[in-house]
């Protein structure tokens, strides 16, 4: 393209600092992302720049028609610079959030598909491969995740890297006590001498066991997890939507004997109009069953799985089932309560 208009990836260089590249190549590694995407970045400051002149141009500009311009010129070069600021840090925090999530899934993976590997492998090793041979006999597209990354230490052994430093280079870039543990061990037994075969056995059968306790564990959380569901998708919105009501029939009530004592002037006391919006009431209702609907998804994760991440695919489920009962029983008690509203 002879007119380049755009320069994507020029700006994204540009605001990637020199710094960050590699521990910022590290991370995307982790997620399985080999290059680092200076075009999504460039793209990203085009994104925020649109954005920010639409918020400029629709709130701030008309705001400081009333000054003068110098300080029209001062002001608009500080908001546009904090708007957009902020913008990009928001998005950027979302994508972090992404990624990290991504790398979390990604050990998951192979940490399931860890003990089925180390099968091979010592299958490979009692064949009379050697540990080199076996890793590299072990790699099959069915490990997914386990077997890119096996991929990339055979790699490094064959390029002339030590066995032990590649497969450690594999334990620190994820964070899996199980992965670092297994490979630990196994390069401990590889610098003794000892028989790795009858070891990696070994670790199979511990890794399944541990796999088979917290499955126990996980299976005796199934009543905490009831508990807290039920809280969130039955009782706290038939709560506030009896409290909504509620405070509906109270306003009426008051607006009656307020009426009341207003025709009769001779009463020792005055009870006046009740300045309350129902409709605040139901908004913050909503806003409150959002918010126990995500943190009781936390808790849940963190008793059932031990870890926050594992948890966020019970989110939508407590927030879309506790709004929609709280719409439901909106509904049912409006149709109860109807006699004493009216």
């Amino acid at each position: 393209m002879a007119f380049r208009i755009i320069f994507l990836e020029e700006f994204g260089k540009a605001f990637v600092p020199k710094r960050a590249i590699p521990h910022l190549r590290m991370f995307l590694l982790k997620a399985g992302i080999p290059r680092v995407p200076y075009k999504f970045f460039g793209a990203l400051f085009y994104l925020t720049t649109l954005i920010t002149a639409i918020i400029y141009l629709l709130f701030v500009y008309p705001f400081l028609l009333q000054y003068s311009q110098l300080i029209v010129l001062a002001a608009s070069a500080l908001s546009w610079f904090v708007i957009q600021t902020l913008l990009a840090t928001f998005i950027i925090l979302v994508i972090y959030f992404y990624v990290d999530l991504q790398i979390f899934f990604r050990t998951k993976k192979m940490e399931e598909m860890l003990p089925e590997f180390l099968q091979v492998v010592s299958s490979n090793l009692k064949g009379g491969m050697s540990f080199e041979n076996a890793l590299l006999g072990s790699i099959n597209p069915r490990f997914d995740v386990l077997a890119n990354e096996m991929a990339e230490v055979s790699k490094k052994v064959m390029t002339g890297h030590e066995v032990g430093k590649a497969l450690s280079e594999l334990g620190q870039k994820y964070d899996s006590p199980m992965l670092k543990r297994t490979i630990d061990l196994m390069i401990s037994e590889i610098e003794g001498g000892g028989q790795i075969a009858d070891l990696i056995d070994r670790i199979v059968e511990n890794i399944r066991e541990v796999k088979v306790l917290k499955e126990e564990i996980s299976a005796s959380a199934v009543g905490y997890t009831i508990f807290i569901g039920a809280i969130v998708i039955v009782i706290a919105p038939l709560l506030f939507s009896l409290s909504f009501h509620l405070l509906i029939v109270i306003l009426g009530f008051v607006s009656r004997v307020a009426a009341a004592t207003s025709t009769v002037g001779t009463l020792p006391l005055t009870i006046t109009q009740v300045s309350v919006d129902p409709n605040n009431f139901k908004m913050f209702s909503i806003l409150s069953l959002v918010v126990i609907s995500f943190f009781s998804s936390l808790i849940v994760s963190t008793v059932e799985k031990g870890n926050i991440k594992s948890g966020l695919k019970y989110i939508p489920i407590f927030l879309i089932g506790s709004l929609t009962m709280y719409f439901i029983f909106m509904n049912v008690l409006g149709f109860v309560f109807s006699g004493l509203i009216t």
